[in-house]
């Protein structure tokens, strides 16, 4: 069957419009920054009554075409398909996100990334980790080197094999609590882990069962909480059930400022179409369930 799908149409949903005829590092920087800034890192489908389907046709009808968000499965692969049709040398990854509660990572795979080699390099690329944990710009895959970007410093770790991925948070300025965090708590660490991962090519089959299983599983975060995150000029903006964080990187030395508002129902449908551009077909039902963070800035 003929593609339904059109490179150019996905460029004009990230709202990239300069030249991509050379499959560089320079384009590949710009063209990620338009789509973590136009794609929100979403799961609101599920709290929809809306399936998932992991298959690339269906991903680019509900991105492009609806220009709805997507999480990890969704949003990766549509960038791994939109950079292959670019001319870029990719292959899909499978992470093992770590869990902050257990301390541990998961011992199945849990999340898609992609690797890019340029001129040689190798670069990690990941659009739909979410929140406050999301990089701005693809990270050399390189061991021990701190990675400085406007969101904050990350780095990978490698160990026989097997890599790491982290990133050094920062204090958090919250005007109505007139307090950062961390600081009263050094025991916290400021080191916050996110996955790990090996180099070897995966393919987007092999995270049908994921798929489905995060969907159907009462467990894991996605069943607890209605997410959507999208990335700004200055910071970040999340919704996670009622509420409502905003966060600008850097707004004092090595301090984040967040404003957090808790949102009527209405007003979840509001803020969904203002600061996300998300309209929904089906009617949401916010979830947030209690005892687990109110907002992505520490969790996701």
């Amino acid at each position: 069957m003929p593609s339904k799908m059109n490179i150019q149409e996905y460029l004009a949903r990230i709202s990239y419009n300069e030249s991509h005829q050379d499959a560089d590092l320079q384009t590949l920087t710009v063209i990620f920054q338009h789509h973590i800034q136009a794609i929100p890192f979403e799961n609101l489908s599920m709290h929809c009554g809306e399936t998932i389907e992991l298959d690339l046709q269906s991903i680019y009808n509900k991105i492009v075409r609806k220009k709805r968000g997507g999480w990890c499965l969704e949003s990766n692969y549509l960038l791994f398909w939109a950079l292959q049709e670019l001319g870029y040398d990719i292959c899909i990854l499978g992470g093992n996100s770590y869990e902050p509660a257990t301390k541990t990572y998961t011992s199945e795979i849990s999340h898609i990334l992609l690797k890019v080699v340029i001129k040689g390099n190798s670069y990690i690329v990941d659009a739909a980790f979410g929140g406050a944990y999301q990089a701005w710009q693809p990270l050399m895959l390189i061991s021990g080197k701190d990675q400085a970007q406007i969101p904050g410093v990350f780095r990978f770790m490698e160990d026989n094999g097997t890599w790491y991925f982290e990133k050094v948070k920062r204090k958090h300025y919250i005007p109505e609590q007139q307090s950062v965090p961390f600081t009263d708590n050094p025991e916290l660490g400021n080191i916050r882990k996110m996955y790990m991962f090996t180099l070897k090519p995966r393919h987007i089959n092999d995270f049908q069962e994921l798929n489905t299983y995060l969907q159907v599983s009462p467990d894991n975060i996605l069943r607890k909480k209605s997410i959507c995150s999208l990335q700004t000029t200055e910071g970040l903006y999340a919704l996670v059930g009622w509420t409502f964080t905003e966060v600008k990187y850097n707004y004092m030395e090595d301090v984040d400022l967040v404003q957090i508002t808790t949102l009527t129902d209405e007003e979840v449908e509001k803020t969904l179409k203002d600061k996300f551009n998300i309209v929904l077909e089906n009617k949401l039902v916010p979830v947030n369930v209690r005892g687990l963070p109110p907002n992505l800035v520490d969790k996701i």
